[in-house]
């Protein structure tokens, strides 16, 4: 019979699925410029057990218009960087994140008049 433990083990903070400096850096350079060129208004970040999200926003009540997703059991099939849309269908994928960003530099193109 084993004895009971007198306190619950709290959950380790390394459970959780983050992003590093470098990818964060990555990831908010190019919402600076998308601020800048006025299509992103607003950004949300989730970390969770297996997944860490950046979500990005419109307006603050809106549903996200994009997601960038960190995955790492992906890590050695698909990638485990992934952008997601509005409608949840994956614009891109791999395993370089500043590759999988490059989606966005058709937004970035405007045509001058």
């Amino acid at each position: 019979m084993t004895s009971p433990t007198p306190f619950p083990s709290r959950p380790n903070a390394y459970d959780k699925v983050a992003f590093d400096r470098h990818e964060l850096g990555v990831i908010l350079g190019l919402y600076g410029k998308m601020v800048a060129a006025g299509e992103w208004r607003d950004y949300g970040m989730s970390f969770l057990k297996d997944v860490a999200v950046f979500a990005i926003f419109r307006k603050t009540a809106e549903t996200p218009m994009y997601r960038i997703e960190k995955r790492p059991k992906l890590r050695g099939r698909q990638g485990m960087y992934c952008v997601i849309g509005m409608d949840g269908q994956i614009l891109k994928r791999g395993h370089d994140l500043t590759k999988v960003l490059h989606v966005f530099d058709r937004l970035l193109i405007r045509a001058v008049d």
